[in-house]
């Protein structure tokens, strides 16, 4: 039965071919499979090379064969037919131990096929929604990205948790839009930085709300913002504010998340930044529609949204922080010594300057930091060396994981629309006071509708006595 086998495959050299492609892929897959049991990690490669790319190569080589014997029936037909006419169709006779022995072992051959095949799929689905392989595969391009999930409050979700969800259909989507983005990266077709904000997102109600309730109060939340200054002893201040997140509370919803009330509905029209809107359109639970407009003529392409969580919560999990609140963090924790004379100010400045690529930042970064102080702090320098060693060393990790020279991500290329800053405006997109009804009611800036200050940039706040007496 084998020797009739073997000698079915082999009488063409395309099925030869296959035999040994096929058998060759089988043997690795199971080669890295125990090796990957055994407890080694080999990343994300290894993982598309087991589960992707040899699947691939075995099922290559199982075509093969069959198309190999088909050619070389038809190569004796045709020899056949120079003298003879042409031979009858192929009669499968279980009488005959040949064909008994082929027909077995063609039946055994497929099911292994089936069962090595189905696995491998299934592996290749998981691994291809691992975020090792979502974050690491296409290294340069994703790096950003993954470097800000890291430190996310949602680092122990998956990127196909937010980007896909659940249901055949968004899986389906994401990954006929991953096999251009394979192409992308293969042909170096994609822009540098990745533009924001993601225009085919799933809907936040479909993903964020799974886990994140809209119906639920929340209430009144206390933030304490601590900054510190540029001056010789980096002076802290702190700034208290009471936030209204707010929520449903009974049948009505109150704070911030009252944007996001089951039955309030809000579209609103902008650039495709979505950091310029136009009109807004507001529907109140009683049915009542009211249209805000600017006056302003839209410039370019503009796009209809129905307003959602990823509005004001734009990156969640991929956030870019800006100098200074980076700076402020990492002297807070103790990462960077507060007691180094002008530490903030140079932080500030080392970190402004453009740098080629990471490792060329840490190297200027530590330079600059030891020669200021060797310079103008020499006792500082000779006696506190660890302290200064450590500031660098943590003003290198903050540049590390906010700017990306190859993917032309800088400081503000990525704005955060919680809140409102300089850098960014968040709500005073909608809230600046340009937004009027034909009958002229206006979008307010009535800032305590979304936090009361409590203290703002004082040393020693009162009202944090209040609270720790």
């Amino acid at each position: 039965m084998v020797h009739s086998f073997f000698s079915l495959v082999t009488r063409h050299w395309l099925s030869l071919l296959g035999s040994l492609v096929a058998a060759v892929a089988l043997v690795l897959m199971v080669m890295l499979v125990a090796i990957e049991l055994s407890g080694f990690q080999g990343g994300p490669y290894l993982g598309i090379l087991t589960y992707m790319l040899l699947p691939a190569l075995f099922l290559v080589g199982l075509l093969m064969i069959p198309v190999g014997v088909l050619l070389r029936r038809r190569a004796d037909a045709r020899a056949a037919a120079r003298h003879e006419s042409a031979p009858p169709l192929p009669v499968i006779d279980l009488n005959s131990e040949r064909t008994r022995g082929i027909v077995l072992a063609s039946v055994v051959v497929a099911m292994v096929s089936a069962v090595v095949l189905a696995g491998a799929t299934y592996r290749g689905v998981h691994e291809m929604e691992t975020v090792a392989f979502c974050g690491t595969a296409c290294h340069t391009v994703m790096q950003p990205e993954h470097t800000a999930f890291q430190r996310s409050p949602h680092s122990r979700l998956t990127c196909a948790d937010c980007h896909i969800g659940a249901g055949a259909d968004w899986f389906v989507k994401s990954k006929i839009s991953g096999s251009w983005q394979l192409v992308a990266v293969a042909l170096n077709l994609y822009p540098t930085p990745i533009p924001q904000p993601v225009h085919n997102l799933r809907p936040a109600r479909e993903t964020c709300e799974q886990c994140h309730w809209p119906t639920k109060h929340v209430g009144d939340k206390l933030q304490v913002r601590t900054k510190f200054g540029d001056d010789e002893a980096n002076t802290a201040t702190k700034t208290v504010l009471l936030m209204k997140i707010g929520g449903q509370q009974g049948a009505t919803s109150t704070g911030i998340h009252w944007h996001v009330d089951p039955g309030v509905k809000i579209r609103y029209q902008s650039d495709a930044s979505r950091q310029k809107i136009y009109d807004i359109e507001l529907t109140r639970p009683d049915g009542q529609t009211r249209v805000y407009k600017t006056g302003e003529k839209p410039e370019g392409a503009t796009e209809w949204r129905q307003m959602d969580c990823v509005d004001c919560h734009n990156r969640p999990s991929h956030t870019f922080q800006l100098p200074a609140t980076e700076v402020d963090a990492a002297l807070q924790d103790g990462r960077i010594d507060r007691t180094l004379p002008f530490v903030k100010r140079e932080a500030m400045r080392v970190l402004q300057v453009a740098y080629p690529s990471h490792e060329a930042a840490r190297a200027g970064i530590t330079k600059e930091v030891e020669k200021f102080y060797r310079e103008k702090y020499p006792e500082v320098a000779s006696g506190r060396a660890g302290a200064v060693a450590a500031a660098a060393q943590a003003l290198g990790d903050i540049y590390a994981w906010n700017v990306f020279p190859k993917m032309k991500v800088t400081w503000g290329t990525y704005i955060n629309n919680i809140g409102h800053t300089e850098e960014a405006p968040g709500c005073y997109r909608c809230h600046d006071k340009k937004h009027t009804t034909a009958q002229g009611d206006k979008i307010g800036r009535n800032c305590k509708t979304c936090h009361v200050v409590l203290a703002e940039d004082e040393p020693d706040p009162a009202i944090l006595k209040q609270f720790k007496p």
